[in-house]
């Protein structure tokens, strides 16, 4: 693996700075549309949603930004990531390359975007007088959970857009189905055990639900919820990876 990484280390920095500057090109704000985009967002969801949701919770802003930061990356990265084989296939169906590596490159620029907007959100943070603690720190850990399972959906998604282009309008719908599922903008406080223990089950809200944790409510989860957050992010990267392996001919043949 460290081999390989070494005799493409080069094609995959090319890749990451042409899938950035492309994402970007001819537009007017350029790379600011990175933080741009995502407080517009944040704003026409709290003039939706404050009255209904935050007249009667500290910190709905916060609350709100954690939600919509999470998501929007998981957005950004799985979309992007599903087109990564299809977009690509001009080069490795003549060149003998890693097909991950396209996928991977898709993920980075995704991240240097989520990267930009956090720090907005540690502003807000400070002004909404939020205190730093070093518990804090551990913020690391959703967010390494998070790439490792945004990479896992990205290998799924694009290995099977490869087969079914109906993918593209399938995930459509599912990442609506998904923000309405995570609790972005409302609590779940007022749900029964059952279902506050059923939303457990969506690894989106489990990441989102770390964020919030340590930002406001000042507390580390516990052992069970960063075993669960792992296990999510390692059980969909592991499927990812299989199929990657198991299909890797056969993408030539379909692009």
């Amino acid at each position: 693996m460290l081999l390989k990484w070494k005799q493409y280390k080069f094609l995959f920095k090319e890749l990451v700075k042409r899938d950035f500057t492309k994402k970007y090109k001819r537009t007017i704000l350029g790379m600011a549309w990175s933080i741009v985009a995502p407080l517009i967002n944040l704003l026409v969801m709290w003039m939706v949603f404050n009255n209904f949701f935050g007249a009667n919770m500290d910190h709905y802003v916060i609350y709100l930004f954690a939600g919509q930061l999470i998501f929007s990356y998981f957005c950004d990265a799985t979309t992007l990531g599903m087109n990564a084989l299809v977009n690509n296939a001009g080069i490795f169906t003549k060149i003998n390359v890693p097909k991950y590596l396209f996928l991977f490159s898709q993920n980075v620029s995704s991240l240097i975007n989520f990267v930009l907007t956090l720090l907005i959100f540690f502003a807000f943070v400070v002004l909404d007088n939020i205190p730093f603690t070093w518990k804090f720190i551990f913020l690391v850990y959703p967010v390494v959970c998070l790439i490792i399972f945004n990479l896992g959906l990205g290998l799924i998604l694009s290995a099977l857009f490869v087969f079914f282009r109906d993918m593209q309008y399938l995930w459509g719908i599912m990442t609506q189905l998904i923000m309405w599922m995570s609790a972005i903008f409302y609590t779940i406080d007022s749900f029964s055990y059952t279902v506050r223990c059923a939303f457990l089950l969506n690894p989106l809200y489990v990441y989102i639900r770390y964020f919030r944790k340590i930002v406001l409510d000042g507390e580390i989860p516990t052992l069970q919820f960063h075993l669960l957050a792992a296990a999510f992010a390692l059980a969909v990267f592991g499927l990812g990876a299989y199929m990657y392996k198991k299909y890797n001919h056969e993408f030539l043949y379909y692009v």
